[in-house]
């Protein structure tokens, strides 16, 4: 486990011609599922988002949250949206959810990046517009973050550097 965790990275240029295998989305979402959560509520869900139009729809939407001019998921063909049941620990748990899914994803040797605003997006109109077409009700969830997953194009990343003085013991 530590060797996925020392070689995760953030994926800024995805290989959207490749499409990602349903067995390793799976694991993903399972792992993510698995997460410490408060008090055993599980109130965590993930939205699984292969469908381009439906992908673009919330690039777009984030896209003006961020007010940004490129894709802010990266080329990525598969967006895994995090959201959690409002609650005092609903940021913690949907984190939670995120990182265990970056780690198997990096196990799965597939690329990722973790994106942020899906709290802006499923408070705007539009983004309640979108849930409530596809048939989801997230009006008493709260946006946590997404996950841009796919292979990379090129994934020779230079082995992260620790800085010091990050550890303190007291005994």
């Amino acid at each position: 486990m530590l060797t996925a965790i020392e070689k995760r990275r953030s994926c800024r240029n995805f290989n959207n011609k490749r499409i990602v295998e349903e067995e390793k989305i799976n694991e993903i979402v399972n792992a993510g599922l698995y997460a410490a959560n408060g008090r055993g509520q599980q109130n965590g869900i993930v939205i699984i988002i292969q469908d381009k139009k439906v992908r673009d729809e919330l690039s777009n939407l984030n896209k003006s949250v961020g007010k940004f001019s490129i894709d802010p998921f990266y080329g990525a063909p598969v967006i895994l949206l995090v959201a959690s049941k409002k609650s005092p620990t609903a940021i913690y748990d949907g984190a939670a959810m995120i990182e265990n899914m970056l780690i198997e994803a990096t196990n799965q040797g597939l690329a990722t990046c973790w994106i942020h605003r899906a709290k802006e997006e499923l408070e705007s109109k539009e983004g309640q517009e979108l849930f409530s077409s596809l048939g989801i009700d997230l009006s008493d969830y709260e946006g946590i973050g997404h996950i841009a997953l796919g292979y990379a194009k090129n994934d020779n990343y230079p082995p992260k550097i620790i800085k010091d003085n990050r550890v303190f013991y007291i005994k």
